[in-house]
């Protein structure tokens, strides 16, 4: 049968500077930071990587060429840890409208989990890593440093880069791959079941001790989200926590912010968090509605006190171009005329169905020429079915 993901190689960026900056999202109260080059940062977006050409994140086109790249534990990251799937936030300056470009001055990227895969669905939909349930979808992107068939990952170590679905509790992969090197283990959750006694605590299925901990978060009990690193061995059952820190997603003030995610947690349909980032969509156009726990959404406002004012809400399809599109920019190779194929950053394009050129045609396509492909990755994994191919300057 088809599996519903998508297999990929690793994409190199090439040119991100590697430079170890202060903490991307620390709140503050001002609006917006500078750059080394005095650029100030008032585009705020998170969301996974959904192209390349710089990084291409919520539809808009960063310019990572000189951005400062840490995870979410200020350390410093470069261009291999920024993968088609892999989940982002972005501080940049102004986009561009008139082409949806924007300069990305700091890039702040964290996976949700990083564990043992316990078992994987007979079907291949899911599988459980660390007690959480790991859903695959047809977005999900899988990296070739794993099995092609995901029967075959069950005891392998891997990193899931995910959003979840508040309806279910499961997380839903936008990437997976490899992570046999893994010193220690991740997982992003909410507690559940706080011990103060026996010093438990869960998230979702995992049992976990935090006897060891001294330095806790603030308020430290169930409903609150964490990052746990762990032990890579359970001890009487448990799993043994080395830190925990707040999950919690602080944003400062921006111009605009711009998300694109699942729905984490809901008071109302006007007030929710997507991606674990606060919206207050009481004044916002909703389109597509309603907006429910779960649900995949396209935010777009601005942020102020750690809260997106939302002035746009859309409710995304499953087969919504937003979720599994994707879009790559780049320069022409091993073109084949007969096969209809040709490699770009790495991927094999596929133009031998029905697409659109534009500013160009067929007979231009020549190793070496700039384009730009939209598309979709075909169910077998091997190559991205071009819709759209633009020549550019």
């Amino acid at each position: 049968m088809n599996q519903p993901w998508i297999k990929a190689r690793r994409w190199g960026l090439g040119g991100v500077a590697a430079v170890l900056a202060a903490a991307l999202m620390a709140a503050c109260g001002g609006g917006g930071s500078s750059s080394s080059d005095g650029t100030t940062a008032t585009t705020f977006a998170s969301g996974p990587i959904s192209g390349f050409g710089s990084i291409i994140v919520d539809g808009v086109r960063f310019d990572d060429s000189g951005a400062e790249i840490e995870n979410e534990d200020g350390e410093r990251g470069g261009s291999d840890d920024l993968q088609l799937g892999t989940m982002v936030e972005i501080e940049g300056g102004a986009i561009d409208d008139s082409t949806g470009r924007a300069k990305a001055l700091r890039i702040r990227f964290g996976s949700e989990i990083v564990g043992p895969v316990a078992s994987v669905a007979s079907d291949s939909t899911s599988l459980v890593v660390l007690g959480q349930t790991v859903e695959l979808r047809p977005e999900t992107v899988v990296d070739d440093s794993l099995p092609a068939d995901p029967q075959a990952w069950a005891g392998l170590v891997v990193e899931v880069h995910a959003l979840m679905d508040a309806s279910t509790g499961h997380y839903v992969a936008t990437r997976i791959e490899d992570k046999d090197n893994a010193l220690l283990f991740k997982l992003r959750g909410v507690v559940a079941e706080l011990d103060t006694t026996a010093q438990t605590f869960k998230i979702g299925d995992a049992l976990i001790s935090y006897a060891g901990v001294t330095d806790l978060p603030a308020l430290f009990d169930d409903g609150l989200r964490v990052r746990v690193r762990l032990q890579t061995t359970q001890v009487e059952g448990k799993w043994v926590a080395v830190s925990i820190r707040s999950g919690v997603r602080k944003v400062e003030d921006h111009d605009v912010a711009r998300l694109r995610g699942t729905v984490t947690d809901l008071t109302d349909e006007t007030h929710f968090e997507v991606n674990g980032v606060p919206v207050n969509a009481s004044a916002a156009r909703i389109d597509d509605g309603p907006v429910t726990a779960g649900a995949r959404v396209e935010v777009r406002g601005t942020a102020k006190d750690g809260t997106v004012i939302a002035t746009r809400v859309k409710v995304l399809d499953e087969d919504d171009d937003a979720i599994r599109g994707i879009e790559l920019h780049g320069t022409v190779g091993d073109l084949n005329t007969e096969a209809k194929t040709f490699v770009l950053r790495g991927v094999t394009v596929d133009y031998s169905g029905t697409l659109i050129f534009k500013d160009g045609a067929e007979a231009d396509l020549a190793d070496g020429v700039q384009v730009e492909v939209k598309g979709r990755l075909s169910t077998d994994r091997s190559t991205l079915t071009a819709v759209l191919i633009e020549f550019e300057d």
